[in-house]
C-alpha cells in the first residue's frame, strides 16, 4: 500500500542560531512537537539528521532521506550561523492521520504562533504526494513537489489537504 509523503518548509524571521527568546521558544516547542506527532496513529517516519545537529541542515548526513535541499525562493543563509528556515519530511499511512496530527495538540498550538517565527510568503508551506511503500522520499523530492505545487497548483503529483488526491490520482 502506498505511503503519503509530507514536506513542509518555512522561512524564519531570524536565523536558527539567534539566541533571542523567540528562537529558543521555537526550538522548545519543536522539540516537544516531534515526539507527540511520532506517537500519532498513521505516522510512519520523519527525516532526522544522523548527527542530530540543530542549524547544520545543509551539512548534515540525512541517510536515505538524501542531501538537504530547499526551494529556489529561499534566499537566506546556509551556514549553521545564518540558516533561517524550518523544514520537515515525513511519511504517513494516509491523509486523515496526517491531518489529525497537524491540527491537534502541540503542533496546533505552534501553528497558531507561526507568524511570530515565520515570514509570510506567497509560496505554499507544505505539499503531499504518494510514494510506494518501499520508497523513502528525499529532500529534493519534497522541494520539487513544493515548487510544482507553487508553479502549477494542486495535482496528483503535488497536493494539499484542501485539494487532495488518492494514490490512484482521483480527487478525494
Amino acid at each position: 500500500m502506498p505511503h503519503l509523503a509530507l514536506y513542509t518548509f518555512g522561512v524564519l524571521k531570524s536565523p536558527l542560531a539567534d539566541p533571542s527568546p523567540l528562537t529558543r521558544e521555537f526550538y522548545d516547542i519543536g522539540a516537544a512537537v516531534y515526539p507527540e506527532i511520532s506517537r500519532h496513529p498513521g505516522y510512519l517516519a520523519h527525516a532526522e539528521a544522523a548527527d542530530g545537529d540543530r542549524g547544520g541542515l545543509f551539512e548534515a548526513d540525512w541517510g536515505a532521506w538524501g542531501e538537504f535541499a530547499v526551494p529556489a525562493w529561499y534566499g537566506k543563509g546556509r551556514t549553521a550561523d545564518t540558516t533561517a528556515l524550518a523544514a520537515s519530511l515525513s511519511l504517513w499511512t494516509d491523509l486523515r492521520p496526517a491531518f489529525d496530527a497537524v491540527y491537534t495538540g502541540l503542533h496546533r498550538e505552534a501553528m497558531a504562533r507561526r507568524y511570530d517565527w515565520f515570514e509570510r510568503t506567497a509560496h505554499p508551506n507544505y505539499v503531499f504526494w504518494w510514494v510506494a511503500d518501499d520508497v523513502t522520499p528525499t529532500w529534493r523530492d519534497g522541494v520539487s513537489r513544493l515548487e510544482h505545487l507553487h508553479d502549477h497548483g494542486p495535482a496528483p503529483h503535488a497536493f494539499t489537504f484542501h485539494d487532495a488526491f488518492g494514490p490512484d490520482g482521483a480527487d478525494r
